[in-house]
């Protein structure tokens, strides 16, 4: 199979179930904060990332948000393994996450900067820098992120200082 038919057959496999109260989509905007909107052009570029994750020839690296939407779909475990891997992909793609340190870090950045000039060849335009932000701002953030309930918590930004309040 080429990579046109194989994005076809990517771009057309459902996540959401017309059948479920909370489709995939709907529960992805609410579980990340997200509109609904955002949430469908998020699952769109989870849908090419899987193109580049068969396609690339290369190792690939999600974006933040792409990868969101990848680890709610490995929830869902027959539409992942059956009728994604199996049926869809004819292959399975494992996720396999960071076991920390420098190499790793580094690992990932490259696999990142390779996924977007891939995905710059196979598609022919630029990835969203919404969702895919450059290496530099998708991996600038902290490594001590935690999962909240904010129907639970609020959460208040730190405030961060223009300027010092002394000078020396």
């Amino acid at each position: 199979m080429n990579v046109s038919e194989l994005a076809d057959q990517v771009m057309a496999f459902q996540l959401d179930d017309p059948r479920s109260s909370l489709p995939f989509t709907s529960r992805l905007a609410r579980e990340q904060n997200w509109t609904h909107a955002y949430a469908g052009a998020v699952v769109r570029e989870y849908k090419r990332f899987l193109v580049l994750a068969v396609a690339a020839g290369h190792p690939v690296t999600p974006s933040e948000d792409v990868d969101q939407a990848w680890h709610l779909h490995l929830l869902y475990t027959r539409s992942y393994w059956i009728d994604l891997c199996q049926d869809t992909l004819g292959q399975d793609l494992h996720h396999g996450p960071t076991r920390g340190g420098p190499e790793e870090s580094e690992k990932f950045v490259d696999w990142y900067e390779r996924t977007l000039e891939s995905y710059r060849r196979l598609f022919s335009t630029e990835p969203p820098e919404e969702i895919w932000p450059k290496a530099s701002k998708r991996f600038d953030g902290p490594e001590d992120r935690h999962w909240i309930d904010r129907r639970k918590v609020w959460t208040i930004p730190k405030p961060q200082l223009l300027k010092p309040f002394f000078k020396k």
